[in-house]
């Protein structure tokens, strides 16, 4: 990681820290002007590697390779990339240890620019950055901000989560390029009332980290989604908002043909009202309230009836009691492929949590998986559906 002389060095923490967490080893080479926005025994601390920055160590002969760097990286990232250093990295003016290293790279780059909108915008500025893509370099394009010339435009360096996420969108297998995936998502709402409704406790967020697993790996993915307040952040995924199991339904079943694939994810309610009151129901001073309930239309039925050879349909199971047996059933009568089964009697499973435990069940096997966070069961069910889809 290459460290400028940018007011958004700081920022260099935080995606060294995301880089970390993901398993990543991180070396750190930064210019003279980089180490007076941050320090290097900071960026040390973080990294538990000492921070290169002159080419000699030392006064006794001792120096650093950029050659070795060059080789031993997978990856480079210059976080910020002020201006100038992206001239010198255009032009080949190799007078720092950081432009000797990206000379010897020989694994990709990303470069994220960092600097005000005027010195962006400069003709010089995006020559270089032409430059820099004409010969293979990867430019993370900066975000908009309030300037010191009152006009909102590029130049501030891009969030570190949205830097972290380019690196990782192009480690990521893209072995379902090419893929049409439907998944469902969330709750439904079932009115009972304008303002009243049968619900569950479901958040979206295992829907939401399968769609963007599957974005990643190369999919278009066919988000259909109950009412949550998520967001999605990768390109490739189209989302559809529905409320109830009805518009969930209508949803599913014209998307369905066109896919290749389809995780049912979403809690859908069993069961939604008989009728439904125009105005709000008051309360009554005395007595019980009779709510009459009729059965939802089972989508992952009609999906499964309606199953063409060489699609592939998966589902979720919640479970009290009796996991295996039910999960074992429902992946028979629903036509599913394979199926997800998690418990709420496990702890860190199920609603309104960031990690789940699962166990994926098909016609012959039954794999248990750890606690994990959402994301990376996630990674598990694709691989297990790029297995089916091969």
């Amino acid at each position: 990681m290459g460290i400028t002389g940018s007011i958004a060095a700081y920022k260099s923490c935080l995606i060294i820290r995301q880089l970390v967490k993901r398993g990543a080893e991180v070396q750190v080479v930064i210019t003279p002007a980089g180490k007076e926005f941050i320090t290097p025994i900071t960026l040390s601390a973080l990294t538990s590697k000492p921070v290169i920055s002159d080419f000699f160590s030392q006064r006794d002969g001792t120096w650093h390779s950029h050659v070795a760097l060059g080789l031993w990286a997978d990856a480079m990232l210059v976080a910020p990339a002020t201006a100038s250093t992206i001239g010198k990295m255009a032009h080949g003016v190799a007078d720092n240890m950081l432009i000797t290293t990206y000379m010897s790279m020989k694994a990709p780059v990303f470069v994220a620019p960092a600097m005000d909108l005027d010195m962006y915008a400069h003709p010089s500025t995006q020559e270089n950055l032409a430059t820099l893509r004409r010969y293979g370099n990867h430019i993370i394009e900066p975000g908009s901000g309030f300037l010191a010339s009152h006009l909102e435009g590029k130049g501030r360096m891009q969030e570190p989560e949205v830097i972290v996420q380019e690196l990782e969108d192009f480690f990521t297998p893209k072995d379902l390029s090419g893929r049409r995936i439907l998944i469902t998502a969330g709750p439904t709402y079932e009115k009972i009332d304008p303002v009243r409704f049968i619900g569950n406790y479901s958040s979206g967020k295992m829907g939401f980290a399968l769609a963007e697993e599957c974005a990643r790996r190369g999919a278009d993915v066919e988000l259909v989604a109950g009412p949550v307040t998520l967001t999605t952040s990768h390109p490739r995924i189209r989302r559809t908002n529905v409320e109830s199991a009805a518009g969930m339904m209508q949803a599913c079943q014209e998307l369905w043909p066109t896919c290749q694939a389809g995780l049912l994810c979403a809690a859908v309610a069993d069961y939604t009202p008989a009728a439904v009151a125009d105005r709000k129901i008051k309360r009554e001073k005395q007595g019980a309230m009779a709510l009459e309930l009729m059965p939802t239309q089972d989508i992952a039925a009609l999906l499964g009836a309606n199953k063409q050879p060489g699609q592939v349909l998966a589902g979720f199971a919640l479970e009290t009691d009796e996991e295996q047996h039910n999960a074992q059933d429902k992946l028979r009568r629903k036509r599913f492929d394979f199926i997800v089964l998690n418990s709420l009697r496990d702890a860190g499973a199920g609603f309104r949590v960031d990690t789940n435990k699962i166990s994926i069940i098909d016609a012959e096997t039954q794999t248990d998986y750890p606690l994990k966070s959402k994301r990376e069961v996630a990674a598990d069910i694709i691989d297990r559906l790029a297995e089916h889809l091969k």
